[in-house]
């Protein structure tokens, strides 16, 4: 999607802020944060329940699940709820750099290799273009993911709460 303000732009088609957001957006594991709201927890949950595949064994080992059955279920999905945490966080990087390359004024690129990299100035339309694409796009998809942490992290406190009353 490269338009003609930028066809005199010396950064590579697949270094352009712009390409790096639409590849980005229809990427496996990164599209899911562009679902709407049932389905994004639906992912989640998915996600949640894969991991129990690791954690469940793991808190079997530790609580056995006739003699201390909360306990094996509060550890259990707390392990489970690690492998929730390591794709969001990689889901929030992802989503962070492409923003931070789209509300840039400056584009660093690579010409050939890591040696002989270069700075490119935006045109004030293609600033206006990118800060646009951040504000209306990428904040509500961080903003979603920061909602899903916060979420998380209440969970585990009721999680400790139950624990401690158990």
């Amino acid at each position: 999607m490269i338009r003609s303000s930028v066809s005199n732009c010396p950064v590579p088609t697949d270094q352009q802020p712009l390409n790096e957001y639409e590849e980005l957006k229809t990427s496996w594991l990164f599209c899911d944060c562009i679902l709407d709201g049932r389905d994004y927890i639906t992912k989640i949950i998915w996600i949640w329940s894969l991991s129990w595949l690791v954690a469940g064994p793991v808190a079997a080992a530790s609580f056995h699940p006739q003699k201390q059955l909360v306990h094996f279920i509060l550890c259990g999905a707390a392990g489970a709820s690690v492998g929730v945490v390591l794709v969001l966080v990689r889901l929030f990087l992802g989503w962070l750099y492409v923003r931070d390359r789209l509300y840039n004024p400056t584009v660093f690129y690579e010409e050939s290799g890591w040696y002989d990299g270069q700075t490119w100035t935006k045109p004030q339309e293609v600033i206006t273009r990118d800060r646009l694409i951040v504000t209306y796009e990428i904040k509500p998809i961080l903003q979603r993911l920061q909602f899903t942490f916060a979420g998380l992290a209440g969970m585990f406190l009721i999680g400790t709460i139950v624990w401690h009353l158990s």
